[in-house]
């Protein structure tokens, strides 16, 4: 089901769908996200977990073009606490084809910096594979 879609001027968008039959929200990114946009997308989606609360995230990057957010301190200390206080417990993130460029696997990350726990994929059917083995595992609600 689609939630939204913000279009940016120059083609590209952030696009959010809560998948019914598997019960996870996806982020779905294309074309070349600036920071400013980049910042709509994540706000965007904490609105959405509000209201749905679902613990799933398939967050798919393999359509961006070029660097994209360059704050991942934004969201290490803000954006990452309020999704993980909405309930959010499982991140399949698909990385960017230029994977040179994604941000967050060109960032180590300590443990205890990520508040859920967050996967790598090269591709998404992978990343929906690890969602399901989570959800078999490991059940959360979503209302």
């Amino acid at each position: 089901m689609l939630i939204n879609s913000l279009p940016d001027t120059d083609g590209s968008r952030c696009t959010l769908t809560f998948e019914e039959p598997d019960k996870w929200l996806r982020a779905t990114w294309r074309g070349f996200i600036d920071s400013e946009e980049a910042l709509r997308g994540a706000d965007n989606y904490l609105k959405q977990l509000a209201s749905i609360h679902c613990s799933y995230l398939l967050n798919d990057n393999s359509d961006l073009r070029g660097p994209w957010f360059d704050s991942l301190d934004w969201l290490m200390r803000i954006w990452a606490p309020q999704a993980a206080r909405m309930g959010l417990r499982y991140v399949a993130h698909v990385v960017q084809a230029d994977t040179k460029h994604d941000t967050i696997t060109n960032t180590p990350l300590t443990p205890g910096t990520c508040l859920f726990e967050l996967q790598f994929f090269d591709n998404v059917p992978e990343a929906e594979e690890w969602l399901r083995v989570c959800q078999t595992k490991f059940p959360a609600t979503v209302r």
